[in-house]
């Protein structure tokens, strides 16, 4: 059996490089390790950290095709973070003007959790400690 270590990033092609990129940074507070532009690609890589992780990529690439979520789709489901306080997390991310779905608890933890998206609709997760 292979022996992972830990998740090392998560790759997120976007529709809206700069929308995008105002989304994870000022919203959602993920700070830039490195930015790069590929001009053969003609396309951005944002390295984003969270704290001092290092954890999405943030890709543009010239017209990506949509990927389809809803219904579910088979695939990635959802990406979760944890927040200490989900109901200031709500707050904060509906003064951006982002949706959030009502707060639900997990019936296996207990804990409280809530769905939101980013610019390009991909379904995101906010998970209480």
């Amino acid at each position: 059996m292979i022996k992972l270590n830990s998740v090392h990033h998560i790759a997120i092609i976007c529709s809206d490089y700069e929308a995008s990129k105002k989304f994870y940074t000022q919203i959602l507070g993920f700070t830039i390790h490195a930015e790069y532009f590929r001009e053969k690609r003609n396309s951005y890589k944002l390295d984003l950290n969270l704290g001092d992780h290092y954890c999405i990529e943030l890709f543009s690439f010239p017209d990506p095709p949509k990927r389809p979520s809803r219904p579910e789709a088979c695939g990635l489901r959802h990406l979760a973070f944890e927040v200490s306080n989900i109901e200031e997390s709500i707050t904060h991310l509906n003064k951006h003007g982002i949706a959030t779905e009502a707060i639900r608890v997990d019936e296996y933890t207990g804990k409280k959790f809530t769905f939101f998206a980013d610019p390009d609709d991909l379904p995101l997760e906010l998970y209480e400690r």
